[in-house]
Order: C-alpha cells, then structure tokens, then sequence
C-alpha cells in the first residue's frame, strides 16, 4: 500500500527525526501485525508526532491489523499523553467504523482493568524431594565376554 507522504507538524528537531517518523508510519501499515505493533509501540514514546500518525491510523480508512496497532499504540502511551490518547480512543467509540468501534472499545478495556490474570496450568514440575541416584546392578550375561582394561576393542587380530 502507497501511503501518501505526511506533512510535517514543525516539531520535529532535524531531518533524522522526520525519516524516523516516516519509517516507524511505513511500519504501522504494514500487513504483519507484528511488526506493526511493535511500530506503534514505538510511536507512543514520540510525543504528539507519535499521537498524530496514530490518530490518523485508526480513524482512517485502513485494514484492520493497522487500526488494532494502532489502537495499542494508544494504550501505550505514558505520561501527559496518556489522557490525550485515551480521549482518542473514547471519541472513538462513536466513529462510523465498526472495526475503529471495536478496537478502541478493547483498548479503552485494557487500559482501566489490565490485562487478564495468567491462569494457573500448564506444565507443572514434580515437587523435589531429596534426590537418590538409581544404582542398579548390571550384569552382561548373554552378551559375550565383559570388556575391561585389559581387553580393548581396536585390537590387533594375533596380538
């Protein structure tokens, strides 16, 4: 998908800063969720810059995997850009989109009540008691005469 270019806001410091932004936005669009995720993870330590690019995500029209990153982006976000991101994702939940609807829905559920507790399970380890090894008493028999020092294998035959 061709995105068109972003305009830049004025805040960014220098020209490393506006092609950081225009990667971590390619990113976003990206079609594996992965890696879109982990771009709006980074956009939510980048400030207003980093609100806008996910702002415009989720609230246009682009496939799901994008309006989901981008919505985690959102519940990302720390400090005073936490409640920006969480008036987003509130006006949100009366967007047209369904899918916009959904995503920031969760995201909004997230944020207040955390993620879910592990569940008890799984694999589970024999509890340890004092360890004894197992000597157990190995006798050749059927098998041939037993090897010791002084019959080696890699022998000579006449020797």
């Amino acid at each position: 998908m061709k995105l068109e270019p972003r305009k830049p806001s004025g805040r960014e410091k220098d020209e490393a800063a506006v092609a950081a932004l225009a990667h971590l936005r390619e990113k976003l669009h990206s079609g594996e969720i992965s890696l879109a995720r982990k771009a709006a993870f980074n956009l939510s330590w980048m400030q207003e810059d980093g609100l806008d690019i996910l702002v415009e995500a989720l609230f246009g029209s682009f496939p799901r995997d994008t309006k989901k990153a981008a919505a985690y982006g959102l519940r990302s976000m720390n400090g005073r850009m936490r409640k920006l991101a969480e008036a987003v994702l509130t006006k949100g939940l009366t967007h047209s989109n369904r899918i916009t609807k959904d995503a920031c829905a969760k995201s909004l559920q997230l944020m207040k009540e955390g993620p879910a507790p592990k569940k008890p399970g799984g694999f589970q380890r024999r509890p340890q008691g004092p360890r004894r090894p197992n000597i157990r008493e190995f006798r050749g028999g059927g098998r041939g005469p037993a090897r010791n020092q002084f019959s080696p294998r890699n022998t000579r035959p006449g020797r």
